[in-house]
This record gives C-alpha cells, sequence and structure tokens, in this order.
C-alpha cells in the first residue's frame, strides 16, 4: 500500500464529525487569509475533502481543488459541482494549467509524504504556473526531531478546545492499532528543518521565508511562503 492508496480509502484519521468539521474550517479559514484579492486564482493542491472549501472560494475568483485521489475528487464533485466558483482537476490537468495563471497555490500537510525527489519535482511544476507575484504557501511541515507524542498532544489540546476531547484521547489509542500507524512504520514520513525548507526552496527558484503561523492547529509544525525568485 502506498500514502496516496490509503488516502484513496476509508481511513480513521478524524476521530469524529466534529473533529472534521473544525479541522476543515480552521484550514479554510487560514487558506482564506491568505488569498492575495477578490479576483485571486488559487490552487489548494491535495486539497483532501476540503469540506469547508466554500469559506474560501467566497474569498476569490476561481478556487481550483486539487487531489491524487480518485474517491476523493468524486466527493469534491459531488460536494461543489454546482459551484460556479469552484473547479475539481487531477494533478495531471494542474500541470497543464497556462503558465503565469496562478496567484496562490496552497500546499498543506502534504510534504511528509513525499520523497526529496518529488518534492523537487512538485517545485519545479509549479514555479511557471505562478504569475510574477503569485505565491506558493507549504503548510504543515514538520520539523526534524518532532516527536509523535507532540502531535498527540496538539490533538488532545485542539480536541479540548473544540469539545471532543473524549473522542479525540479514543482516536489516539485507535490510530495505535490503525493502517496509518503501519503504514507509517513501513514508508515513513519525511522531516524537513526551516533551513533546510528554505535551501530548498532557494534551490527551486523560489524566495522563501518562514511564516510565523502554521495552518492549522498544529503550532509545533512550519509554514512557508514563496515567490519566484
Amino acid at each position: 500500500m502506498s500514502w496516496q492508496d490509503f488516502w484513496d480509502g476509508e481511513h480513521s484519521i478524524y476521530v469524529n464529525a466534529r473533529h472534521r468539521m473544525l479541522h476543515d474550517r480552521r484550514i479554510a479559514s487560514d487558506i482564506a487569509d491568505l488569498v492575495p484579492s477578490p479576483a485571486a486564482v488559487v490552487l489548494d493542491y491535495a486539497c483532501g475533502e476540503a469540506t469547508a472549501a466554500d469559506v474560501v472560494a467566497r474569498r476569490c475568483g476561481r478556487l481550483i481543488l486539487s487531489d491524487a485521489a480518485p474517491s476523493v475528487r468524486a466527493k469534491l464533485a459531488g460536494r461543489y459541482g454546482r459551484n460556479a466558483g469552484i473547479e475539481i482537476l487531477d494533478p495531471e490537468a494542474v500541470q497543464a494549467l497556462p503558465n503565469g495563471s496562478l496567484d496562490l497555490i496552497v500546499v498543506n500537510s502534504l510534504l511528509q509524504y513525499l520523497s526529496r525527489a518529488e518534492l523537487d519535482r512538485l517545485l519545479a511544476a509549479f514555479r511557471p504556473l505562478l504569475k510574477p507575484e503569485g505565491r506558493l504557501v507549504i503548510g504543515d511541515v514538520i520539523p526534524r526531531g518532532r516527536s509523535p507524542l507532540a502531535d498527540a498532544a496538539s490533538l488532545l489540546r485542539f480536541g479540548w478546545e473544540g469539545g471532543f476531547l473524549i473522542a479525540s484521547a479514543l482516536g489516539l489509542a485507535k490510530t495505535f492499532f490503525s493502517d496509518y500507524r503501519k503504514l507509517r512504520a513501513e514508508l515513513g514520513l519525511s522531516f524537513h528543518d526551516a533551513h533546510e525548507m528554505l535551501a530548498i526552496l532557494d534551490h527551486a527558484g523560489f524566495e522563501a521565508r518562514r511564516r510565523p503561523v502554521n495552518i492549522g492547529h498544529n503550532q509545533g509544525r512550519m509554514t512557508f511562503e514563496a515567490k519566484r525568485a
């Protein structure tokens, strides 16, 4: 099984419906705050089910949602198929977009599942798609040495604040025996310190900085913002 296979199937990453709802609303709100203008063309790449994407769509001229998992794209089409401001594309169609057509590309919580070669290819594909003043924002990057226990504590804090603390504790116990944990042990995750990410982005032809706040609730992870150098 690959990470794409995992996300294309049924999984228990979200401990209950309230967790998913609050998580997706937080992500959408954070992305909406990044939109540079009401006319902007925005790509949310590896977006997942994005159940609150309409929040972003109301802030921009056109929102493109893209995910590699066919089942996820089918759910997106069912949810947003009648929303004229939202377009759903597979990754191949994203790469076929005209050069210089995007004001903002957001890639959140993806890098941990990519090898360095895959990341380099993705950055090379994204760079020409950005307008001269367009921005690439990469969120939820896991720093080296980040303990799974720290992420668990962040989830419990989010559960406490969001009113699903007991469910989050039970969900963590369930994850311990889940396919996610087995796949993480088998395939591993990718970790990047801040200076490494800045060097990777520089090598790919971007001028980048670390943002002071991460996208989402887990502030032990990092978000980076980049423009074409």
